[in-house]
């Protein structure tokens, strides 16, 4: 049986003001708290290995036909005029459930009844929030704690005779 791809559908302003430092920062300069949630998204994927849609509303964009990019390792979709995140999330969750696991991150109650019942999973976005921070620590955790390159790891591979000439040189010894 094949394996199932996992999705990561995440309704990027819902989070971007749900989470209270990209909401600060969008305050500011919207973009860069979009920059911010997708960095954290790409740190995410890289980590889980899974595939990571973040979608932003552009519905109100006149004549806006909509994009979908690449960010790094994630996919960014930028919704067509009249087309909300809600309503590219409902289908992409639609379509990508009946083979595949998906789950979605809003904080939206109505949209996450409805992607329940396309048979996709919803996570709040604080628990996503806390996901992503637990996430953080355990990787900090495990860099921190795995064995510590040598300065000269090179040194540790030559016969001793060339591994003393190369010190009377870096000694500027005759």
């Amino acid at each position: 049986m094949k394996k199932r791809t996992e999705y990561l559908l995440v309704d990027g302003y819902n989070v971007i003001f749900s989470w209270e430092n990209l909401k600060k920062l969008a305050e500011a300069s919207l973009e860069d708290a979009r920059i911010k949630l997708l960095d954290m998204l790409c740190d995410y994927q890289g980590f889980k290995q899974n595939h990571v849609i973040a979608v932003f509303d552009a519905h109100m964009i006149k004549g806006g036909s909509g994009s979908v990019d690449k960010y790094n390792n994630i996919q960014v979709v930028f919704t067509r005029e009249a087309e909300t995140a809600d309503n590219f999330i409902e289908r992409a969750a639609a379509a990508l459930a009946k083979h595949d696991k998906v789950r979605v991150v809003t904080s939206d109650y109505l949209e996450q009844i409805i992607i329940i019942g396309h048979g996709a999973s919803r996570v709040s976005a604080n628990d996503f929030l806390h996901e992503v921070n637990t996430l953080k620590a355990e990787t900090q955790t495990r860099y921190l704690s795995s064995s510590i390159v040598k300065a000269n790891p090179l040194i540790d591979r030559l016969d001793d005779e060339t591994a003393a000439i190369l010190e009377k040189m870096r000694r500027n010894i005759e």
